[in-house]
């Protein structure tokens, strides 16, 4: 599943393609047509992003609005002038083409249109967005410290921290020590403070690199990532191999329904 950086990379480029000028909008595989037809040649004034939630603003009201879940994406292309189009590959729920770019969705769990009152219903049931300037950490701090769940749950929990994944889940709390099935009530407000700025600092070059950067320099040697296309590491999808800093087996387990990995020795 797409983590949030990726949403807020999306944003920014559809923003700078797209935004300002009329858009056309269709839905090749049609069960999007109705809504696509109601923004189609409307004006797109302008993207936002509240955790793994995109969505497009559009002239006179209408948002579109797209969650991509574990198997929706966007597939980015340049429109040559006075070229046609190319026609759509597999089951394209919405198409955008504007004077220069267009852009594919498929698959995503969420595609539909909504207003601004319906926006709002979606972000109140969300925790604070770390790549957000009006980030607010005291709102997950509140539910962390209360809460007799696992962190690791916890931090997958998008009403206490929007945008977090797998990937982002199991790397910080080994960045920090910390075991991913200590209760939240045990975590110290120095160790949330410090996990919280370090997960601004990893989105924000998650957003700039659009890829997961999370090993230290020192730590990046020895064992190649767990894709050849994908950066190295610490324990996401090692079970079974060396800890790169102590050479502990790295472990996994199911936790509330998705595998979590950690290192026995470092994370405590």
């Amino acid at each position: 599943m797409p983590e949030g950086h990726t949403l807020h990379r999306l944003a920014r480029l559809h923003q700078r393609r797209f935004a300002g000028a009329p858009v056309a909008v269709s839905s090749p595989q049609g069960r999007f047509a109705a809504s696509a037809a109601a923004v189609d040649g409307q004006v797109l004034r302008r993207t936002s992003v509240w955790g793994k939630h995109l969505f497009h603003h559009y002239a006179g009201g209408p948002i579109v609005h797209v969650h991509l879940g574990l198997y929706g994406s966007f597939t980015e292309w340049e429109r040559p002038p006075d070229a046609a189009m190319p026609a759509p590959v597999g089951q394209v729920r919405m198409r955008m083409v504007g004077a220069q770019y267009g852009t594919d969705l498929r698959g995503p769990t969420v595609c539909e249109l909504i207003d601004d009152a319906q926006v709002s219903e979606v972000v109140a049931r969300l925790g604070p967005d770390p790549l957000r300037r009006d980030a607010d950490p005291a709102w997950a701090w509140t539910r962390i410290s209360k809460s007799r769940r696992p962190i690791g749950a916890l931090l997958m929990d998008q009403t206490v921290i929007a945008g977090v994944g797998n990937v982002y889940r199991s790397e910080l709390l080994f960045r920090h020590g910390i075991d991913p099935h200590r209760v939240g009530r045990s975590i110290t407000e120095a160790e949330f403070t410090a996990a919280w700025t370090d997960l601004v600092a990893l989105m924000k070059v998650g957003l700039r690199r659009g890829k997961i950067f999370v090993v230290r320099p020192e730590h990046d040697c020895g064992a190649p990532s767990y894709l050849p296309d994908r950066p190295r590491t610490y324990v996401y999808r090692r079970a079974g191999e060396r800890c790169r800093v102590c050479a502990t087996t790295i472990r996994t387990a199911v936790l509330e329904g998705r595998n979590v990995f950690w290192c026995p020795s470092c994370q405590t």
